[in-house]
């Protein structure tokens, strides 16, 4: 089958807006615009929650799957799973199963083994296109005018993807990324999961020259589930609401045992959101870095933020102070429909 004909379902649309996402033009719960995104991502359970907001807030061209939160196998499943749930009939791509360099690395104590575990699985009856996730980046950024390539995990599969074709980085809107931290580490002390489990891949997407939007612990630490959003979510009683009340219910176990917070951080549905719902955060202009090296620092995202002109020109935008309130109400209106 050719790449062609595996990817019908992948179309050319016209952008809804300009490249860089322009703050305070909606009001909270309005989207500015609706984008078409491809979601990269390492499902787990935040990465479920990203799903559910891209299929109510994008036009989702497909999906994805990078070794991460648990391996490729296992984010691959999960992936199709959730699609399915949310009713994105897209092309699913597996990934890498490994960082550029060294190990593959993994969060059981996060996601569990399962890398989405709580709930009872429905079968997934889905698969994946006949193409790689490389192969489907870089068709997508030809046939789709002003996408948008959302990263959920590791940058494994764009930093390929740009190796291969460097003019990538020029050809897309965007890449909105939940990863670093302009300042604490989870990982680490210095260094966040997604950036930590292949430093090399998001070096190279750092220094590609594309409109980089991050949305690092920063963020995504202000952004909380809590008891009342499963009471809510149970309470709709949805089979998808369940679910994902389900899966929040795990993760905010996880997050309690192993870091002890009360909530668990919403991550990576403010990567989409940062492009469906700008006004949400604060974006500002930083230079922004890759620490590959360290001994205590390695996978950092070293943020300058030295405000009197010293440093290197700006090559990424970096989200603070997300509108909490108004995130965790689109995410629990996108998950309970």
């Amino acid at each position: 089958m050719s790449l062609q004909s595996t990817l019908v379902t992948v179309r050319s649309t016209t952008p809804h807006a300009a490249p860089h996402p322009e703050p305070h033009k909606a009001l909270p719960g309005q989207a500015v615009h609706r984008p078409s995104v491809l979601l990269d991502c390492d499902q787990g359970h935040d990465d479920a929650a990203a799903i559910a907001v891209a299929a109510a807030y994008t036009d989702v061209v497909a999906i994805t799957t990078v070794s991460g939160n648990a391996p490729i196998e296992q984010t691959t499943h999960n992936a199709l799973l959730i699609a399915a749930m949310y009713g994105l009939a897209v092309p699913i791509a597996k990934g890498a199963a490994r960082p550029l360099a060294g190990d593959a690395r993994h969060a059981p104590t996060i996601h569990g083994i399962s890398g989405l575990d709580g709930p009872a699985h429905p079968p997934v009856t889905t698969a994946v296109v006949d193409a790689s996730a490389v192969e489907v980046i870089l068709d997508a950024s030809h046939r789709v005018s002003g996408l948008w390539i959302v990263a959920t995990g590791p940058l494994t599969n764009i930093a390929t993807a740009l190796r291969q074709d460097p003019t990538l980085a020029g050809r897309v809107a965007g890449i909105s990324l939940m990863g670093g931290s302009s300042g604490f580490g989870n990982w680490s002390a210095a260094a966040e999961f997604n950036i930590w489990a292949d430093p090399e891949a998001a070096d190279i997407v750092f220094r590609s020259g594309a409109n980089l939007y991050m949305v690092g612990l920063n963020a995504t630490h202000q952004v909380l589930v809590e008891q009342h959003h499963v009471d809510d979510l149970m309470n709709v009683g949805t089979p998808r609401a369940v679910f994902m009340a389900e899966l929040y219910t795990f993760f905010r176990a996880s997050y309690l045992d192993a870091f002890g917070m009360p909530g668990a951080p919403l991550h990576d549905p403010c990567a989409v959101l940062a492009v469906s719902h700008p006004h949400l955060f604060d974006f500002r202009p930083r230079h922004v870095v890759i620490e590959t090296h360290g001994i205590h620092t390695r996978g950092m995202t070293l943020v300058d933020e030295r405000g009197w002109g010293m440093g290197e020109p700006a090559n990424t935008m970096v989200a603070y102070d997300p509108a909490a309130d108004d995130i965790l109400r689109l995410v629990h209106n996108a998950a309970s429909v």
